[in-house]
């Protein structure tokens, strides 16, 4: 199906957040003007092995090339400027986001060589950016990085708002979101409101950061040890509540872990991390010229990462930190979901090692930055839209969010649950599905970006159940002998020593039938003959043995011209 956007219409659409947390990307177009919010990435679930993100599909973007016109940036967390590279390689967009995010931004281009030609400019919530037919402005929320903000996109139709992740939390760290420009925004007109839904199945308030401040103090006051703290790194303002808290106890910090040392580093540089007196912060190297009792070690790896700080001091493999008796780690962060295993990995290495492990929404050491029932209510009502677009969460949480719109009192007919790619086109009386693009995952893979495909992430599966066969051969075609094998390998399968007498029956098997191949083709004897009898002959033997299929390659060579094309056959095929 393809898009039917009229003249008159403002379209609204998502290219990534919809049905899924994560790869956030939406998009506002009035004839020949795209405004993009938001550019990310999603970490993969488990059954995507290898793969190291997730990220929107661009096709149509690079098919409206000369009608995108921005990218504007919400705030600086990884599901909302993580794909900010991937979309540059492919389009160089004018990028408009806070400073915070400016400088997380530049970071992620210079680490991949594409800085130089960004072209990014920082912006605040009194900014005003003109195109020739759609305005953009802003208005400052509370979330749990600096500088989040919720954006207006204003069109001949009407203006169209994105919430952004938000929370009301009256009392914040930073500033306080601007509630008087959310109620002026709703009194000027909100033509459709993209609502973030990730708390809609929580009915209550989310809990204030302040709370969450308070709570580490009160515990760091009572340990007499070290204190190892693990967080999100994007998490700025729970940084600057561990720092103040330091502060406050006389404690130094040292940090551990790339992405926790660049997001001090930027914190401190833009104020949002304070340290007046440049000493609250040491060198790793330093930590044991410190009494255990004035230390707080601030690292990565709250969500059990393999490589993360945390996992390595746990694992006993961290070059500088071993776990000591006295030691209090504190988890200042909930399992993502499909994290939760990882997590309780590492919280039982850890006891092991002697350290006590505080964790837990019962320690209150940690809080949401998105807002539960009770302030998307609040939301609805401070915007008052005419259409509704629940955005940012699992059908689920959208489906909620949707009901409580109408709530509000928005006519369920005037709330659409939409799919990425597809296409909400509105008038100032009206408002229809305009057909859709694609709009499907796109796997990143070390340097491979695209690449990576089903049938790819497939086999990987069937390799890591399964395991993997390897049959090879050398074969003369023109005089049609099978002159030595086959050997058969495995990898991940069977134990090889445990398992010769069986691996005998196959090449026995194996060997008649490669034979019969070869003296009973004609004159079309040729390599894929071979191959198939291969496969043929030995996955009705396993199968029968072992009850599984694992990847089958054969590997045949031809005395008369080398090693010939290898060829990869799955048991599925």
């Amino acid at each position: 199906m393809s898009v039917n956007l009229k003249n008159n219409e403002t379209g609204v659409f998502a290219l990534g957040g919809l049905g899924e947390i994560g790869k956030n990307m939406y998009g506002v177009q009035f004839q020949d003007e795209i405004i993009l919010l938001d550019c990310g990435i999603m970490f993969p679930e488990d059954d995507l092995l290898g793969i190291d993100y997730v990220i929107p599909d661009y096709q149509y973007l690079l098919q409206n090339r000369s009608k995108v016109k921005a990218l504007i940036i919400s705030h600086g967390h990884e599901d909302h400027i993580g794909g900010i590279p991937f979309l540059l390689q492919q389009i160089n967009v004018p990028i408009y986001a806070g400073k915070l995010a400016s400088s997380l931004i530049r970071n992620k281009l210079n680490e991949r060589g594409l800085l130089r030609d960004a072209e990014i400019h920082e912006i605040d919530e009194d900014s005003v950016i003109r195109f020739r037919k759609t305005t953009v402005s802003f208005y400052l929320t509370t979330h749990s990085i600096p500088e989040a903000y919720g954006i207006v996109v204003k069109t001949p139709p009407g203006n169209i708002v994105f919430t952004g992740d938000y929370k009301f939390d009256f009392t914040p760290v930073g500033k306080p979101a601007d509630l008087h420009k959310m109620a002026r925004i709703g009194e000027e007109g909100v033509l459709v409101l993209l609502g973030d839904s990730t708390n809609a199945e929580i009915p209550t308030f989310t809990k204030s950061e302040k709370v969450v401040g308070q709570s580490i103090k009160n515990i760091i006051q009572r340990v007499s040890g070290r204190v190892i703290f693990a967080t999100f790194a994007s998490n700025v303002s729970r940084l600057q509540q561990v720092a103040q808290t330091a502060r406050e106890t006389g404690r130094k910090i040292a940090v551990f872990g790339r992405s926790m040392e660049a997001a001090i580093k930027t914190g401190r540089e833009l104020g949002y991390i304070e340290d007046e007196n440049n000493d609250l912060f040491i060198d790793g190297r330093d930590l044991d010229q410190y009494p255990a009792e004035q230390m707080i070690i601030l690292c990565t790896g709250s969500q059990g990462e393999p490589m993360a700080a945390l996992s390595r001091i746990a694992n006993g493999t961290h070059r500088q930190i071993a776990i000591q008796p006295n030691d209090t780690v504190i988890f200042s962060s909930s399992p993502i979901p499909g994290n939760t295993v990882s997590v309780n990995r590492v919280i039982n290495l850890l006891s092991e090692a002697g350290a006590r492990v505080v964790h837990g929404s019962f320690n209150n050491i940690h809080t949401s930055g998105h807002g539960g029932q009770q302030e998307q209510l609040l939301m609805l009502r401070l915007m008052k839209p005419k259409y509704f677009m629940p955005v940012h969460g699992e059908f689920r949480m959208q489906s909620i969010q949707a009901d409580l719109a109408q709530q509000t009192g928005i006519p369920k007919e005037h709330c659409f649950i939409m799919e990425n790619g597809e296409m909400l086109a509105v008038t100032a009386d009206s408002a229809r599905i305009a057909g859709n693009f694609p709009a499907s995952d796109v796997y990143v893979d070390g340097s491979s970006v695209g690449d990576i495909g089903n049938l790819v992430i497939r086999d990987r599966r069937n390799l890591s159940e399964d395991g993997l066969v390897i049959v090879s051969a050398t074969l003369d075609y023109q005089n049609r002998q099978l002159v030595c094998g086959p050997d058969i390998m495995s990898r991940g399968f069977i134990y090889m020593k445990e398992s010769g007498d069986w691996i005998g029956e196959v090449q026995q098997a194996l060997r008649a039938a490669i034979n019969r191949g070869l003296n009973e083709s004609g004159t079309n004897v040729n390599e894929r003959i071979i191959r198939d009898t291969i496969f043929q002959t030995i996955q009705p033997i396993i199968y029968d043995k072992t009850e599984r299929k694992p990847m089958i390659v054969p590997v045949l060579l031809d005395i008369n011209k080398g090693v010939r094309k290898r060829h990869e056959v799955t048991a599925n095929n």
